[in-house]
């Protein structure tokens, strides 16, 4: 497949004609960002309020995969350092480098979402589904809110090098790309915190 990726200081003086200044795009992701922290912390707090209201007796203890989540956390936090290194190679002016660290970053979100697969796989034989208890039903929740956005990031990812952007630079569009992700990255860590609470 061939690459649409440009060589930095030709993207850079075509969006010196944007009519949108290139700052204002990360300004747009702190925002879109804030609302995704929100929804989260939403769902944080209904938890808590469920877990205040709950007799663990009744309900029972969650059972988790917690080896395959740990691991789990491990390859999105390596997805994330992967990221920042590909970003910073295009920064330098190495295209093909950045590429390579691109897709490899890329590829272990793939592998994130497929350990996720698994885990609700191995929960589900254990025969628990959403509506096994409140706190099975909080783990698809979480998992499956944080996998959708998850997902969507990867086609962003896969879609910055396979096709030329119509206002953004390489450069701000891998630094968008970068916040999103690595956001995602700590959102899973604080997921995972919780669900090892509420399995105790």
């Amino acid at each position: 497949m061939s690459s649409y990726i440009e060589p930095i200081a030709l993207r850079e003086a075509e969006s010196a004609n944007d009519a949108i200044p290139q700052r204002v795009y990360p300004t747009g992701m702190w925002v879109a960002l804030g609302g995704i922290l929100m929804f989260f912390a939403a769902l944080v707090s209904a938890w808590v309020v469920r877990k205040g209201l709950s007799t663990s007796e009744l309900e029972g203890r969650l059972e988790l995969p917690r080896r395959l989540l740990a691991v789990n956390v491990c390859v999105l936090a390596a997805s994330s350092g992967v990221l920042e290194v590909a970003r910073r190679r295009l920064g330098a002016g190495d295209v093909k480098r950045f590429r390579r660290s691109w897709y490899t970053a890329t590829a272990l979100g793939i592998v994130f979402l497929a350990g996720q697969f698994l885990a609700w796989r191995e929960i589900a034989a254990a025969g628990v589904y959403v509506t096994s208890n409140p706190d099975a039903s909080f783990f698809y929740l979480f998992t499956g809110a944080h996998a959708i956005h998850l997902a969507g990031g990867i086609v962003a990812l896969l879609l910055i090098t396979w096709r030329p952007m119509r206002h953004l630079t390489m450069a701000t569009a891998t630094q968008v790309a970068a916040m999103y992700w690595h956001f995602l990255a700590a959102i899973w860590m604080g997921i995972f915190v919780l669900l090892m609470i509420a399995s105790r």
